[in-house]
């Protein structure tokens, strides 16, 4: 799970992040994020414990030494760099789903489906595009086909959902 440290200005991404953990745990899912106390990260751990689920973060030490890392979980793993950070949610998780977010939440998208053409994994990269959040990017994404930087064939490794309904059929959940 990739998602953003803060809320926004549009209480519907919380919503989401809130209705996609509840779901998860209820179906028997574990979700696998930063390991953060704080945003949707935050939103999308507590709906998972809450109804009955397993949280696992991973968090890299500098965001603990800020007091971020969310004490409650199944598991806490510390590892020393964000690198390490996402190597090991790639890891532990059997799909990537995006949630939204700012830089941090971007990058880590963008590395997970160049693992994928890589062929470093085969794992499903879901962007549950809430209120239409990554319209602007996913349009970009399809001008990069347009303009010969991306095969359409990459672009369709991005699977995209407007709701948490959409998602879980979307992974077969």
């Amino acid at each position: 799970m990739f998602c953003a440290s803060a809320d926004g200005v549009d209480p519907v991404y919380r919503g989401a992040a809130v209705e996609l953990g509840r779901r998860l745990a209820e179906l028997g899912i574990g979700v696998v994020y930063g390991g953060a106390k704080v945003g949707l990260m935050q939103a999308i751990a507590e709906s998972a414990l809450a109804a009955g689920g397993r949280v696992i973060g991973v968090i890299p030490m500098v965001l603990v030494d800020l007091e971020v890392a969310h004490d409650g979980l199944t598991e806490l793993h510390v590892v020393d760099t964000m690198h390490t950070r996402k190597a090991t949610i790639g890891a532990r998780g059997d799909a990537f789903i995006v949630l939204p977010g700012g830089f941090g939440t971007f990058e880590e998208f963008f590395e997970a489906l160049a693992w994928q053409t890589l062929k470093l994994h085969a794992k499903p990269i879901l962007v549950l595009n809430t209120n239409g959040f990554y319209d602007t990017l996913l349009t970009f994404l399809d001008e990069c086909v347009e303009k010969g930087m991306l095969t359409q064939e990459k672009r369709e490794i991005v699977l995209v959902a407007s709701t948490v309904d959409e998602a879980l059929a979307m992974l077969r959940i």
